[in-house]
């Protein structure tokens, strides 16, 4: 079980460096204009708030990376959960889609961590 907990926790972070990949380095392009369906002018006009967004998901990413290094598991449940408010937080003001490419697997990673290690091993 604590395989696939670090398997789920590895794999909300790759995403988090995909997100920030795509919002510090590919928003006003064409892969950008692809990816988010907005228009170049959008995309131009806000590309400096994407790339602090960018720079937000890369922090995610270090931290989840942080935590599965050095096995933290208070820290992979605190990194988690922030992940989960700002996938639910973007479903209801972007895109819903945020909801599951975001929120639902580190949901699930979240529960599968919780389930890995009883309480009293996590101290």
């Amino acid at each position: 079980m604590k395989m696939f907990a670090n398997l789920m926790v590895g794999l909300v972070a790759l995403l988090h460096v995909g997100f920030m990949v795509l919002e510090m380095f590919f928003w006003d392009h064409d892969v950008g204009a692809k990816v988010f369906g907005l228009s170049r002018e959008v995309l131009h006009s806000s590309a400096t708030l994407a790339a602090n967004q960018g720079l937000y998901n890369g922090i995610l990413a270090a931290g989840l990376a942080w935590a599965l290094a050095t096995g933290k598991r208070d820290v992979k449940l605190f990194l988690l959960g922030c992940v989960v408010v700002a996938g639910i937080f973007g479903a209801f003001t972007a895109k819903l889609s945020i909801l599951f490419t975001q929120a639902l697997p580190a949901v699930v990673a979240l529960v599968l961590v919780l389930l890995s290690t009883p309480k009293a091993q996590a101290a």
